[in-house]
């Protein structure tokens, strides 16, 4: 109701300038002609008169009506320069700030919500340079002032800052109009005014801002460097340290446009991924699945199955899968490409060069992608044991008996269900309410009823406080509503987090900045505050996942060889990622926790698979598909499936999301049957019956009437 008063009083104004044609007020002739009145009227009523032409002036610019650059020339032919440029400056600013506020009010939530993956980046920009921008937009009277007030109102820019930036960016247009209109006899026309030499001058002076903007940055960054000798020559074009995702992705692409890369690992290529995480926790995932298929049996018409297995055997079998995929990131491949790869350990001197083994190589660029570690949280008493993380859980060969997997997120929940399958006596440890915290709270019930039904004793709201000896036996005491509970264990493993590594290279000596979560604090393009040092991958986060390690790596290449000519923004608007337990979850965009904490209005559409034909003919009929989209729209906000191979069936939801397709489009495309692939298509039609047009169908139903009679 108040954005209908507001809208019905805004075209009240409008409608009321035309049909009363008010306009003829707002001319260069009426002014010139009533010129001597007006000035007489101002000096035996000062104070009504500029409190009558500011709430004219207001008016006039606040509902967007022509005559503003009019008013400005009698505001100097009435008042004269300095009495003139104060009102109008005022008076402008005031109206233009209601104009912003009108559009904003009436038209700024609808348009953030129909184009909210487009304006992810203007909004950006607008929350960090949204003053610099509007400035120079103001600086330049040939810029419509009444279309930048209604476009500044549909962003986030603050209202003060929009005042503010808007009465200093015009002020010198006002000076300009208001200082004419003193000579308001010899003016022949308002759009005389702004001759082109003028218009161009205005123009260089909302450059100058930017012109600025690159010279402070050069000075910082000469400021940054000027301490340290640039090399007359450098040895290579790039130096990249680290050999993970990151570091081999970066150095490949910058092998493959012919520059000069320096590769420097200090221990395994491949880094945490192929040695100690994704592909051993894959590895050993899929021979534990193995297992429980063979105590599902029965499901599968077998009426009898078993395994006999060594422990050591399986363990044995992870090392074999990694030595099978070391081919892939090896020391020969990446020279073979080209890449100089030096094994030891990397130190940086200068923001040019870097130190390895005794030997200094220099640079023109530094990228760092040495990785992280897994975090161990400041528990008592855990220094006292022989406790294991993902880094070197992979030396075991003796099967243990009671294990303790401390943290419930998805490294924690992926090995908690492999050793359980394994035949491991499991309690998982969780600080928070509940499991897979970044997930909606059924996904995480389903998990944990998952777990609990295989045998995991999964134990939430337990957070670890010390880890004591009492009779020989090892014991984690975890505090739970108060009490102290405690947990005997034979093997205890840490999986609460991975922590970036950024000491004992040298950051520390150049000052390179860290974030508050300690990874590497970088700007949009991945550089640090060090201008020649960019970083990616884990080290730098914000995510921290293989392909988001390799999605960075492109930009740290690019930008970093090529920045001179042209840089490139990381884009991390579609991000995907999955936890592979059984159910897998499999993650893009938006979920339903997320959409209401950032009160973003959405639908839901729930597709279960357990009606799906090749689930249930392969027996694993479980788990959901569930949709966000934008309400009456096909739009896709995101997506989480629930389910066998959710990792491998959200590739399709992650292709929609980057390419604008809606479930009408997935709807229209062929799957293959019997297929999982064929949940998604699914999806789409739940949401295409919920959005059936009932008023067609009606009719139709009536034509079809019509034809049988």
């Amino acid at each position: 109701m108040k954005k209908l008063i507001i809208l019905g009083l805004f075209v009240s104004i409008i409608a009321s300038f035309l049909v009363f044609d008010l306009g003829q007020y707002f001319t260069l002739d009426f002014i010139k002609s009533q010129q001597t009145s007006l000035q007489e009227f101002y000096q035996q009523n000062t104070a009504l008169t500029i409190l009558g032409f500011l709430g004219i002036y207001i008016v006039v610019t606040g509902a967007s009506l022509p005559g503003a650059a009019i008013m400005t020339l009698a505001g100097g032919a009435i008042f004269g320069l300095f009495t003139g440029v104060i009102i109008v400056s005022f008076a402008s600013s005031i109206g233009a700030t209601l104009a912003f506020l009108v559009s904003r009010y009436l038209l700024r939530d609808s348009v953030q919500k129909k184009f909210d993956n487009n304006l992810k980046s203007i909004n950006q920009g607008i929350d960090k340079d949204g003053a610099f921008y509007l400035f120079a937009l103001r600086l330049v009277p040939a810029f419509p002032f009444f279309v930048i007030n209604m476009v500044m109102g549909l962003t986030r820019l603050k209202t003060f800052t929009f005042y503010w930036a808007s009465q200093l960016g015009m002020l010198a247009g006002t000076i300009v109009y208001v200082n004419a209109g003193t000579q308001l006899a010899q003016i022949e026309s308002a759009s005389g005014i702004l001759s082109l030499d003028l218009i161009l001058s205005f123009v260089l002076l909302a450059t100058l801002p930017f012109i600025g903007r690159k010279v402070v940055s050069i000075i910082k960054s000469n400021k940054a460097l000027k301490v340290y000798p640039k090399p007359a020559k450098f040895d290579t074009n790039l130096i990249v340290i680290g050999g993970g995702s990151a570091g081999l992705v970066t150095a490949y692409i910058a092998a493959a446009v012919k520059a000069k890369v320096t590769l420097i690992e200090k221990h395994k290529m491949g880094g945490d991924c192929l040695n100690t995480g994704c592909v051993p926790s894959k590895a050993i995932i899929r021979s534990a699945k193995f297992l429980s298929h063979i105590s599902r049996s029965q499901e599968f018409g077998i009426k009898k199955a078993h395994a006999d297995f060594d422990f050591a055997d399986v363990m044995e079998r992870v090392q074999s899968v990694i030595k099978k995929i070391e081919p892939h990131d090896s020391v020969e491949r990446f020279t073979k490409l080209g890449v100089d790869v030096v094994q030891g350990e990397a130190r940086i001197t200068s923001p040019y060069s870097v130190e390895v083994d005794g030997k200094t190589i220099t640079a023109r660029n530094i990228v760092v992608a040495t990785g992280a570690r897994p975090f161990v949280p400041p528990i008592q008493g855990i220094d006292k044991i022989n406790y294991y993380t993902s880094d070197n859980l992979w030396e075991l060969r003796e099967k243990p008996k009671k294990m303790v997997v401390l943290g419930g997120g998805p490294i924690g929940s992926e090995l908690t269900q492999s050793f359980n399958r394994l035949g491991v006596d499991v309690t998982q440890v969780e600080m928070a309410p509940r499991l897979m915290g970044r997930e909606d709270p059924e996904i995480s019930e389903l998990i944990l009823q998952k777990f609990t039904n295989e045998g995991v004793n999964v134990l939430v709201n337990h957070r670890a406080k010390k880890v004591i000896v009492k009779n020989g036996v090892n014991i984690l005491v975890a505090e739970h509503e108060g009490e102290e509970i405690e947990i005997p264990f034979d093997t205890l493993l840490v999986a609460v987090g991975r922590a970036p590594n950024t000491a004992g290279f040298g950051l520390e000596e150049l000052g390179v900045r860290l974030s508050s979560n300690g990874t590497i604090e970088v700007d949009e393009y991945l550089q640090t505050s060090i201008p020649t040092i960019y970083a990616c991958g884990d080290v730098a986060g914000p995510y921290q996942f293989t392909h988001t390690a390799a999605h960075q790596a492109w930009y740290t290449s690019v930008n970093s060889l090529f920045g001179i000519a042209r840089r490139f923004k990381v884009d991390y608007s579609i991000i995907p990622w999955a936890t592979f337990i059984e159910p897998e979850v499999g993650r893009v965009g938006l979920n339903e926790t997320e959409a209401k904490e950032q009160n973003i209005e959405y639908e839901v559409t729930t597709y279960n698979i357990d009606d799906l034909d090749r689930a249930i003919a392969d027996s694993e009929a479980h788990g959901f598909i569930k949709v966000l989209t934008v309400p009456g729209k096909d739009k896709i906000l995101g997506v989480t499936i629930v389910g066998e191979h959710a990792g491998d069936l959200i590739a399709e939801y992650v292709l929609a999301m980057k390419h604008g397709l809606g479930l009408n489009k997935i709807l229209g495309t062929i799957h293959i049957y019997p297929t999982l692939a064929e949940s998604n298509k699914f999806a789409a039609g739940e949401w295409k019956r919920a959005h059936a047009p009932v008023k067609i169908l009606n009719w139709v139903t009536k034509f079809h009437q019509w034809r049988r009679s």
